[in-house]
């Protein structure tokens, strides 16, 4: 086979197990090495070569940043290693790919929604009347106690909040437009606290639009028109997020007429903040609670955690320390005392 002929092959296998945008990513990767190929003369697979895949390491290395030649390298492993089971290249060149050496800060940004301003916000919205059960209060809830993907929080219908038992469940269902990042493996319920679950059942009785969408499925996060992009969501976020609605502006601006404020200029106040960076936080925030790590890679279905979501701050990682040591390390601190006995 060509090496363009062999990548429509490997995207196919891929569509079995990853969402369109995956694929489109695998695709851009593996189309410049593909190109590559047809430009130095490779026509078939069987003729790569481990100097081959480390010649283009080195071409890519010198043109884009470290990390992005980490993620194309990660594709190429991958498209290497289907080659050889298929039998199309026999030279084991997915253990030749080389990997550039990226510092863990440079992966992914710290940024996130600080814990203390999580719960500030979530505090106001839950003692203010105006506030309380709106769609933002119910995403914001929602977004923090679960650690969902925006992509998630989107796909939930009214038939998968379990009020009575205080769970929402995250079910794939990609031939009515909601598919999860990780198909049928990310399924999963996710228990809430009795307070959301509270707040989530008081917006579905008096603020949620009732309205179905395009499928007949009724959306738990609706917007007027059925159910909501991912974009309005993140509008939805940013406006949530905003220190403001506090009644505190961090930036010194007068509020009523920062334009911040504005619908479609929320994301641009520097204290707002994504639903990537509510992940985020959550996800440190439920690690510096004292949850297992298992237990929030199941939560939030992510094995990536320390690659790309725990991003404790200096305070937050010497308290965890200190937790740790209290809970596990204390214990054997009589045996270390225990000298005096064998004297």
């Amino acid at each position: 086979m060509s090496p363009r002929q062999s990548k429509e092959r490997y995207l196919r296998r891929r569509r079995a197990d990853r969402t369109e945008s995956s694929i489109q990513s695998y695709h851009g990767r593996l189309k410049l090495f593909v190109e590559w190929c047809e430009a130095v003369g490779i026509t078939e697979v069987g003729d790569l070569r481990p100097y081959d895949i480390n010649e283009y390491y080195d071409i890519r290395s010198a043109d884009v940043a470290a990390t992005s030649v980490e993620n194309e390298m990660y594709t190429l492993r991958d498209f290497c290693r289907f080659l050889e089971r298929l039998g199309a290249n026999d030279r084991d060149l997915a253990d030749k790919v080389p990997f550039p050496d990226v510092d863990r800060a440079e992966r992914s940004s710290d940024t996130k929604l600080h814990q203390d301003q999580a719960l500030a916000l979530i505090d106001y919205h839950r003692e203010n009347d105006k506030a309380y059960a709106s769609r933002q209060h119910a995403f914001l809830e929602l977004a923090w106690f679960t650690g969902a993907r925006i992509g998630g929080l989107r796909t939930l219908d009214l038939r998968d909040v379990y009020r009575e038992d205080n769970y929402v469940e995250f079910r794939h269902r990609p031939e009515t437009d909601t598919p999860l990042k990780n198909k049928y493996r990310g399924e999963r319920p996710v228990a809430v606290p009795q307070a959301t679950m509270k707040v989530v059942s008081e917006y579905i009785q008096t603020h949620r639009y009732e309205v179905r969408d395009e499928h007949g499925r009724q959306p738990l996060l609706a917007s007027a028109q059925g159910r909501p992009t991912a974009n309005t969501l993140r509008t939805v976020c940013y406006r949530a997020t905003l220190p403001c609605s506090r009644g505190v502006c961090p930036h010194g601006k007068d509020i009523p007429d920062c334009q911040w404020t504005n619908r479609d200029h929320a994301s641009k106040c520097p204290s707002s903040r994504s639903p990537h960076h509510i992940r985020t936080g959550s996800i440190t925030w439920q690690l510096n609670r004292g949850v297992p790590q298992n237990v929030v890679s199941e939560r939030c279905n992510t094995d990536q955690i320390e690659q790309f979501y725990d991003k404790p701050d200096e305070d937050e990682r010497w308290r965890r320390y200190r937790n740790q040591m209290e809970a596990h390390r204390r214990q054997h601190v009589d045996s270390l005392d225990s000298f005096t006995d064998d004297n």
